[in-house]
């Protein structure tokens, strides 16, 4: 008996260990220790066939558990394994797709660095052929202007030329159309010297070279008649019939009014129109303006007679003059605002050409 509870007792040692911990003291312990040693050879055997099946069961249950966790596990590893693949075949096809759109980026970027380069150069070239443009405008302008100024100085030496062939010749104006039929025009001139200056039509140094109308060709549209020109043969002769005609005023022929004027190139005729303006404000103002020969100014400013050759002057010395500027103010403005109209009209005229 000694011996059977000696087994026994490791019987229950190995018992305890060989039991799982969550199986040991349950209630498949059919046994207290002390029931264990007064149990008999054959109970004791088939206590123990019961305690080995207990444990074969517990152990086939423990190994089933394993292996489901196991497949469980692979199930877990293998789902694991293929989102693995799924995310990398995404990270390699988003990999291709950055890479391209990289690329294609790339290629972008130099389009663009192209482009801009050929539009840098293209703003080179078009800068430079602006600039040549502009010295080209600026050569134009300055050519311009020079034949402006040769224009300017050869029309003032063809006005010169024709004033002094016209310096001896007298401008009649206002007389009737075929009057000169019966005693032609030099006739005529003598009547209106009868007429208005006895003493002159007896003066037998005053003789008339020429005489003729002008235009030499008449236009029957033209309502007014044309002009008579006498060319007489000294200057002298000229200047004193027209000083006798300021004098007097009125000159008729045959009672109707008529006009005396020295005769002057187109050019000098427009000059002496110019001063007409400010002529009419000084006499206004009792200046005593005179238009001298073949475009001069001259009136009297505080008791002394000033002459002007141009308009430039004539600013120039109303600059010093208060009470002048205050007379010519208003007459001299519109006239810059006349010649500036003129200057922008033959600006854009030479633009346009």
């Amino acid at each position: 008996m000694p011996s059977n509870k000696h087994r026994n007792r490791g019987s229950k040692i190995n018992d305890d260990t060989m039991m799982p911990p969550n199986k040991q003291n349950t209630p498949s312990q059919e046994y207290e220790d002390d029931e264990i040693e007064e149990m008999q050879d054959t109970d004791f055997k088939k206590f123990m066939i019961r305690t080995f099946r207990s444990f074969q069961k517990q152990i086939l249950e423990l190994q089933k558990s394993l292996m489901d966790k196991i497949e469980n596990l692979s199930r877990e590893n293998e789902i694991l394994r293929k989102s693995q693949n799924e995310t990398q075949k995404l990270v390699e096809q988003e990999s291709v797709i950055v890479k391209r759109n990289q690329n294609e980026m790339k290629s972008s970027i130099d389009q663009m660095t192209n482009i801009l380069e050929s539009l840098k150069n293209r703003m080179g070239e078009a800068e430079e052929r602006i600039s040549d443009l502009e010295d080209r405008a600026q050569e134009n302008i300055q050519s311009n202007q020079r034949k402006e100024e040769e224009i300017r100085n050869l029309k003032n030496i063809v006005g010169n030329l024709q004033d002094t062939i016209k310096k001896t010749n007298i401008r009649v104006l206002r007389v009737p159309e075929g009057m000169e039929r019966e005693k032609g025009l030099e006739g005529l001139f003598s009547e209106i010297l009868a007429e208005n200056f006895p003493g002159l039509e007896k003066d037998r140094d005053i003789l008339v070279q020429e005489a003729h109308r002008t235009p030499n060709k008449h236009d029957q549209k033209r309502s007014s008649p044309r002009h008579v020109v006498i060319k007489l043969t000294t200057v002298k002769h000229k200047e004193k019939i027209l000083k006798c005609a300021r004098e007097k005023g009125q000159i008729t022929l045959r009672g109707s009014p008529i006009r005396l004027t020295a005769d002057f190139s187109s050019e000098t005729l427009q000059a002496r129109r110019e001063w007409r303006d400010i002529a009419q404000v000084l006499r206004e103002k009792n200046c005593q303006p005179r238009i001298l020969y073949p475009a001069k100014l001259s009136f009297v400013n505080e008791g002394e007679i000033k002459t002007f050759h141009s308009k430039q002057k004539l600013k120039d010395f109303v600059a010093t003059r208060p009470a002048l500027q205050k007379i010519l103010k208003d007459v001299l403005h519109s006239e810059t605002q006349k010649h500036g109209h003129q200057y922008e009209r033959r600006e854009r005229k030479n633009t346009y050409q």
